[in-house]
């Protein structure tokens, strides 16, 4: 029955099911880390065992979503090698150091202080404990690094040759590792991240809020979490402008499908806010837009001239329908993030940060709605690419591997059901998790038998100064 379907089709589509499964569990454990790092830096500092108690609350999620990207990842790269041979060829000179350099870089200090951070506290001492938090931190943003090196060195190839074997080489690795595209990519997917954490963190203390307004644990987490929303939200909208100017300069076609410009535009381009892209037609059926504003968000100029993709071989044109919605997607979302955070901000001033209802709801509504983003913009950055690999240089159609439809729809099918098993069993012990309450006292070193201080067997802080919390062994 798969004889009808194009082995590279499905072959193109089990990566992206593969990676879309993996992208959502670092986009949650990279923030969450740094988020796990600061909450037992201010249990440090200030003593308050509200902290502690939130660092262990968040501590299982965090161990399960790590776990699980570790395993959807190994699992994504064997692809390279069955369904994706001839770019491995091609391209492996490259992209294999890149990967090699996240394996023993940031793998390895993941992997290597990851035991203390999970099952250390109460046998190593405070500092030492903290360490190992703050070096998972760094690793997950180092894990990051390379592999938007790797990515962005597709999108933005430079510093590289070609051999008699067609294959790219490296001539320049400052210029690979740090092409062109790279800085914007690295700051706007890690920002992301943190975005999709703090919106999880929200949503959870949102949700307890609701059931117990005074749960202290549920009260911080929530005051956390909005106040990084309100800072980085504003943030983000600037990166991804930046991000979408260098896009423009280097891979103009994606952006004239993500603006749905099929057509050129000599004296100043619209900002199609929504329509129907008709990728055969070449244009976009019952276009809502405003004259001209596209010319000056991307040129700062409303007349300045944007070209469309008339100005391209069709046959180098990504799919636009799916570019054009997926990017649309991710910057209403990043808007709804804006106006979330400026609603918190006016609560916060207010004194109804915590007991304002409208707000938890819509915070709780918004939960999921980092994950959304991310693979809005996954998509939009990956389908825009298209139908190139390595962009104008290697195309998809010529990265596959020489199998046929029925064995890549086997492997397929096997994936779609393990993974669905596999990580929405994990997704459902997550999700019971955040669903139990943190633990809502703050009580001094009283603390009965069964506190989790002392069931950790950490004798808790009393109220002593900063400097002398710190130089404390547990």
């Amino acid at each position: 029955m798969f004889d009808q379907f194009d082995a590279l089709l499905l072959a193109r589509f089990q990566f992206a099911f593969t990676v879309s499964f993996h992208f959502i569990f670092p986009a949650f454990s990279i923030g969450l880390a740094s988020y796990l790092a600061v909450l037992e830096g201010l249990w440090l500092w200030t003593g308050r065992e509200v902290y502690l108690n939130l660092f262990k609350y968040w501590l299982k999620i965090f161990a399960l979503a790590f776990a699980m990207g570790v395993v959807s990842g190994i699992v994504m790269s064997y692809q390279f090698g069955t369904n994706w041979s001839v770019f491995s060829d091609k391209a492996g000179p490259i992209i294999g150091p890149l990967m090699a350099y996240e394996v023993m870089t940031a793998f390895f200090l993941e992997a290597g202080f990851l035991g203390i951070m999970l099952f250390g506290m109460g046998r190593v001492g405070r500092k030492l404990h903290f360490a190992a938090t703050l070096a998972v931190a760094v690793g997950t943003f180092i894990s990051a690094f390379w592999i938007l090196s790797a990515n962005s060195w597709m999108q933005t190839p430079v510093g590289y040759s070609i051999n008699e074997a067609g294959q790219f080489v490296p001539e320049d690795w400052w210029a690979i590792i740090f092409n062109p595209s790279f800085p914007y990519r690295l700051v706007h997917t890690v920002m992301a991240a943190y975005l999709t954490t703090a919106l999880v963190v929200g949503g959870v203390g949102a949700w307890h809020l609701l059931r117990e307004r005074t749960n202290k644990g549920a009260r911080v987490m929530f005051s956390m979490a909005m106040g990084m929303i309100t800072v980085v939200a504003p943030l983000q909208i600037l990166a991804g402008d930046m991000h979408g100017l260098n896009t423009l300069e280097h891979q103009p076609a994606k952006v004239m499908a993500m603006e749905g410009h099929f057509e050129s535009h000599p004296d100043g381009a619209p900002l199609i806010l929504f329509g129907l892209p008709d990728q055969e037609a070449g244009t976009v059926r019952s276009a809502i837009a405003i004259p001209k504003a596209s010319s000056l968000i991307l040129k700062h100029d409303l007349d300045a001239p944007m070209d469309g993709l008339d100005t391209i071989d069709r046959a180098n044109w990504p799919y636009v329908p799916l570019v054009f919605w997926s990017f649309r997607i991710m910057v209403g979302l990043g808007f709804l993030m804006l106006g979330l955070g400026a609603l918190s901000l006016w609560a916060r001033f207010r004194g109804r940060l915590h007991d304002w209802r409208p707000l938890h709801w819509l915070a709780l509504a918004m939960g999921p709605s980092g994950f959304v983003a991310v693979i809005a913009g996954w998509v939009t950055t990956e389908v825009g690419r298209q139908p190139f690999t390595v962009y104008g240089l290697l195309k998809t159609a010529a990265s596959a591997s020489p199998l046929e439809a029925p064995a890549v729809a086997a492997s397929l099918l096997t994936f779609i059901v393990v993974y669905f098993i596999v990580f929405g069993a994990g997704t459902g012990y997550i999700l019971k998790l955040m669903g139990k309450a943190p633990h809502s006292g703050e009580t001094g070193p009283e603390a009965g038998p069964d506190h989790p201080i002392r069931t950790a067997g950490i004798t808790p802080a009393p109220a002593v100064s900063p400097a002398r919390t710190l130089g404390t062994e547990a």
